[in-house]
């Protein structure tokens, strides 16, 4: 019987991902993790590779999408807060 590589699914990080940072992309992620397991029990070793890479870019991407929707917001309500807070000194 042929040794099996543990191939990440990165299914775990894809829901984080989803649930916390940016819906569309973390969405994309959990469709590749779904696959990894499915292609590994096929004997799809390099399929399984790809989708398990495939999920961990695109979590990546989720994340930072996330991180940068967070910095911006961050950055609007403060320049608001700040707009409010000069015009209540007038």
């Amino acid at each position: 019987m042929a040794e099996t590589k543990a191939v990440p699914n990165y299914l775990v990080q894809a829901i984080l991902c989803t649930i916390c940072c940016c819906l569309p992309f973390g969405i994309v992620a959990i469709v590749y993790a779904a696959q990894v397991n499915g292609k590994v029990a096929a004997g799809d070793m390099a399929g399984a590779e790809a989708a398990s890479k495939n999920a961990k870019t695109w979590c990546w991407v989720a994340f930072g999408c996330g991180i940068a929707a967070w910095v911006i917001s961050l950055a609007i309500n403060g320049a608001t807060m700040m707009a409010v807070l000069s015009q209540a000194h007038h």
